[in-house]
């Protein structure tokens, strides 16, 4: 299973060429993350951060960019876990646009952090068992 999204291409996305600007990718990234773990998962990021004093950050990132998107379109992101271990998970976001045609491939590893000690602490329970849904070898 793979979690899905919609991203509508702003103008605050484009360069004056009307196309995306690539770091604004990486907020789009961030997005499909922060939306994959309050719709996804079923724990939003304020009920991390702000309840719990744990975080998901990003650890590592590569990224193809593989075509432009341009102003008006709307994009499906597709996420899914690659590997899960004690206190991460890697996972895989494709984003397409509307014929289906690849845009961007990122790998991500994200990191379980406790806040307040700013280390790496094990994957919730609840966090790993919705994340094994999105991974096609564990589910």
């Amino acid at each position: 299973m793979k979690f899905t999204s919609q991203l509508a291409i702003r103008f605050a996305h484009c360069d004056p060429a009307g196309i995306v600007f690539y770091p604004r990718y990486f907020e789009m990234i961030n997005g499909v993350v922060e939306d994959w773990c309050a719709d996804g998962l079923g724990v939003s990021f304020h009920e991390m951060h702000i309840r719990r004093s744990i975080g998901l950050p990003t650890v590592h990132i590569e990224t193809d960019f593989i075509k432009v998107a341009e102003l008006g379109e709307i994009l499906l992101a597709e996420l899914s876990v690659i590997k899960l271990g004690a206190s991460s998970a890697e996972v895989e976001i494709l984003i397409s646009g509307p014929q289906h045609d690849a845009r961007l491939k990122a790998r991500l590893v994200l990191v379980m952090m406790d806040l307040t000690l700013r280390k790496a602490v094990a994957l919730p329970d609840e966090l790993r068992d919705g994340m094994k849904k999105y991974h096609a070898d564990i589910a």
